[in-house]
């Protein structure tokens, strides 16, 4: 499989003192389902945020499609071109990416920047909003939208770039059932037709429903573990060493027993 995406010794910490990602190495193939486990504070949105460009680690490489991504080919109006039209990031919370007056002038934004014409802009945009249903938004602002509106947009104003992976933090964070439903099979469409798609959550049904290759996060920031969905959602010592599943303890009259608790449920079609 072709590599999309490779991380050698990928090191970050905020503010020089707080560590964010410790050593971590991967490697993401071209059409591949990733998911980036691990508990709240691990480093999942910040290894997103550094495959996307969007920081630049203290230490390590990232490639993208064999090529270097660093501060410098970042500078170069080619290299953006390549890169920013390549790779896709959606955001966690949504009114953090929509800023334009409305969901159309969303849409056309990012093409208009690739330097891209107002009719081919235009033209993807009414393609990409038909395909998320949003068409009847487009006049809308987005401080009218529902939450589950909004992260529709948002990954709408990513689409329309066309990008051949897609980064997609915590993408179910705060919808409801129907709306989580609609994004995991836009996340199969688009990785049926080629896309490469790369998730960090800690919801673990959001895994499982995925199911494709799994990078587990320690709360030491490094990779603990890169394998099938399946191998690593049965492992239950590996996820209770990362804090993604905990024991309960319950008492009965005079006795006590320990099993391991989680609040989610496998859905397996």
């Amino acid at each position: 499989m072709e590599i999309a995406v490779k991380a050698e010794n990928i090191t970050y910490s905020y503010y020089g003192r707080i560590n964010a990602l410790s050593g971590v190495n991967m490697e993401i193939g071209r059409g591949e389902r990733l998911a980036v486990i691990g508990s709240n504070g691990s480093g999942k949105s910040t290894l997103l945020q550094v495959m996307d460009g969007l920081i630049k680690p203290d230490a390590g490489k990232l490639f993208y499609m064999g090529r270097e991504v660093s501060h410098e080919a970042l500078k170069e109006r080619e290299f953006q071109r390549f890169f920013r039209g390549g790779m896709g990031y959606v955001f966690q919370d949504s009114d953090v990416q929509l800023f334009c007056p409305t969901v159309l002038d969303e849409m056309v934004f990012g093409p208009m920047q690739l330097g891209l014409s107002e009719e081919e802009s235009l033209s993807r945009a009414h393609d990409v909003m038909a395909e998320l249903g949003i068409e009847a938004l487009k006049d809308r602002p987005s401080y009218m939208l529902s939450g589950g509106e909004k992260k529709r947009v948002a990954i709408g104003s990513v689409l329309v770039m066309e990008p051949e992976a897609l980064l997609l933090d915590e993408p179910t964070n705060g919808l409801d059932p129907k709306s989580q439903m609609f994004l995991i099979e836009l996340m199969f469409r688009l990785n049926e037709k080629g896309k490469t798609i790369v998730v960090a959550t800690h919801d673990l049904a959001l895994v499982d429903e995925l199911n494709g290759t799994v990078a587990v996060l320690s709360e030491e920031h490094k990779i603990e573990k890169i394998g099938p969905a399946d191998t690593v959602l049965s492992d239950q010592e590996l996820l209770l060493k990362v804090n993604l599943v905990h024991e309960h303890v319950h008492a009965h009259g005079d006795t006590t027993h320990r099993h391991v608790h989680s609040h989610y449920q496998f859905h397996r079609h």
